[in-house]
């Protein structure tokens, strides 16, 4: 394989947008208010609580005008950072508990145990915060899959829509950009990511409308045409 990284996205791509929509986004919905009242003093709350008073631009706002304005981001799938930590705590409550596991397409399974065996590193960008994208995969439907991966990216690198983020990512991995494909199934990201000659593939699950990169449908796909 002419790759020695890729870099793939998660909603759409490793596995279903409605598990993200329909599991993941409701839940937090409904458990962000209670976690909030009941963790709100501990560090790493309050943290985020404080970037979210800066987000807000409201340096004295009170914890439930935080919970309201995190129940809107949330209805709006804003990519707010603080909203997508604290997401992440909320979902670590659920994946503990056994309210859901992480939906990952069995080919995905199949094709990322494939390429780790073959010594090429895995790397997850996504607009989830790391510690989001490490419980579905540490929690998911095949078990505990963070052994696969080698590194893990999200908004604190950069907006996926933007050159930029791709460029730092570049720097991170020490990798030349013809050795490393990117993985997703928005044609805006890989629009960021080509220029700089980052391989790119979108993967169509749901329906997206392709764009101008090759295409896949799923991941043993994905490794034919990259083979």
């Amino acid at each position: 394989m002419k790759y020695s990284a890729i870099i793939t996205d998660i909603e759409g791509t490793t596995s279903r947008i409605s598990f993200v929509t329909q599991v993941l986004f409701p839940y937090a919905a409904r458990q962000l208010p209670a976690f909030m009242q009941q963790h709100a003093s501990e560090p790493a709350v309050a943290e985020q609580l404080a970037a979210c008073r800066n987000l807000m631009q409201q340096p004295d706002a009170s914890l439930d005008a935080i919970i309201a304005q995190l129940q809107q981001w949330i209805a709006e799938d804003k990519k707010a950072t603080p909203l997508k930590a604290l997401q992440g705590m909320v979902w670590q409550q659920g994946y503990q508990n056994g309210a859901f596991t992480g939906h990952v397409y069995q080919d995905v399974f199949d094709a990322l145990s494939r390429w780790q065996q073959q010594g090429i590193k895995l790397y997850v960008y996504s607009s989830g915060s790391v510690q989001a994208q490490q419980l579905l995969f540490k929690y998911s439907d095949f078990g505990d899959m963070t052994p696969l991966f080698s590194g893990y990216f999200d908004t604190r690198i950069g907006a996926k829509r933007e050159m930029s983020s791709y460029a730092a990512i570049l720097q991170h991995l020490q990798l030349p950009p013809k050795q490393v494909l990117f993985l997703s199934d928005v044609v805006a990201e890989l629009d960021a990511a080509a220029p700089l000659g980052i391989g790119t593939m979108q993967l169509i699950r749901d329906g997206q409308v392709a764009g101008s990169h090759t295409i896949a449908h799923n991941f043993n796909q994905v490794e034919e045409l990259i083979a």
